[in-house]
């Protein structure tokens, strides 16, 4: 497919260093490429094909040496995109969108979009690097997702079959109360076979009440077998990649996962354990005035991340007697609890980001 850029603006030919900006959709990403001085080169259109890519990159770099590009979406409609350009050699950063009250002053188009794309990077208002998706961790992505709509769906389907018990008849209610969740299950997957040696002209409402009970209860078989499935599939991905982090104490396999998830496969993205903490939001932000030294609860970052960090914590809490000394000295201290949590989780992350730096690849050359 031809990809002649649209709206091309282009001005004499610059010699040197140049920035690329995207402007991401689905069909079709707007590009704009300026010089480190600032100044609009050249704007296009190319579509979001391998074909696409390609061209753009062949456009842009008749302007001048590409060696950054602010992208819009890498974690969407810019990740093909994304992936590409860190195959040909490129730094690409991912770009967050304006503000609204910056679009209401200044305007809002693609091409606009793709120049203030562009200058984030030559401002160095964006620094957060783009993950290459292109190793295990985006496999893991890809085996976690599966899995948590299959979660989903099975507590939906557990949810509505004992709302169906609620509206059923008292007989049957009655012989399924006090059963615990395997054994229901059990006796409802029974009913498929009671059912299918009962002949009537006519379907009674307890026949259909035992017939949805009995469908319910194999979906919930199937997806509790994906969930297995999956679980199996990622603890072998760990093992195999990220062996050092099941031996840290409170670290198991789906924890391990969505710390890998938020690090990437090119953790060189991250410049220090500080910048992993923070995007983690276990980083402390301060909340400081006169004579008040403060810091508050950081409520950005990763949630999921968050929340594994959280679960660490805990288990440590609990089993690890290194943990519990430093949470009854710093009780000493005059340190809350929630304070003290929130110091184990930053110690957390920097233990994590050092052992994730030994297990990835060095940079991209």
């Amino acid at each position: 497919m031809s990809s002649t850029p649209r709206a091309s603006q282009t001005r004499r030919r610059p010699v040197g260093e140049v920035v690329l900006g995207v402007d991401t959709h689905r069909d079709a990403h707007v590009a704009a490429v300026l010089s480190v001085m600032g100044t609009v080169l050249a704007t296009g259109e190319f579509p979001a094909t391998a074909a696409g890519f390609r061209d753009l990159l062949k456009w842009a770099r008749k302007r001048g040496t590409v060696r950054q590009a602010g992208v819009e979406g890498t974690g969407s409609y810019g990740a093909s995109l994304s992936r590409y350009l860190l195959t040909q050699g490129i730094d690409v950063f991912d770009v967050n969108r304006m503000d609204r009250a910056d679009r209401r002053l200044r305007g809002k188009s693609d091409p606009l979009d793709a120049q203030n794309a562009a200058r984030a990077v030559l401002s160095g208002r964006t620094c957060a690097r783009a993950k290459a998706g292109d190793g295990p961790v985006q496999i893991a992505r890809m085996y976690k997702l599966m899995k948590a709509s299959a979660v989903k769906a099975r507590t939906q389907a557990i949810n509505q079959l004992k709302s169906v018990l609620v509206t059923a008849d008292p007989a049957l209610r009655e012989e399924l109360a006090g059963l615990g969740n395997a054994e229901l299950f059990r006796t409802c997957a029974r009913f498929a076979d009671m059912n299918s040696h009962e002949e009537a002209d006519e379907e009674s409402v307890l026949q259909a009440t035992r017939i949805t009970l009995s469908l319910l209860t194999h979906r919930i078989g199937q997806l509790s077998a994906q969930i297995r499935d999956v679980n199996d599939r990622l603890t072998r991905l760990v093992e195999c990649h990220a062996a050092q982090l099941l031996d840290v104490v409170g670290i198991g396999p789906d924890t391990a996962v969505t710390l890998l998830i938020t690090v990437g496969d090119n953790p060189e993205r991250l410049d220090s354990e500080a910048s992993f903490a923070a995007l983690c939001g276990v980083s402390p932000v301060e909340r400081s005035s006169g004579r008040r030294q403060y810091r508050r609860l950081n409520r950005g970052g990763d949630r999921q991340a968050n929340a594994a960090l959280h679960r660490i914590v805990f288990t440590r809490l609990r089993v690890d007697p290194r943990t519990q000394d430093y949470y009854e000295r710093r009780i000493k201290e005059g340190k809350t609890r929630r304070e003290i949590v929130r110091c184990l989780k930053r110690y957390a992350a920097r233990e994590v980001f050092h052992l994730v730096k030994q297990l990835q690849p060095g940079p991209r050359s």
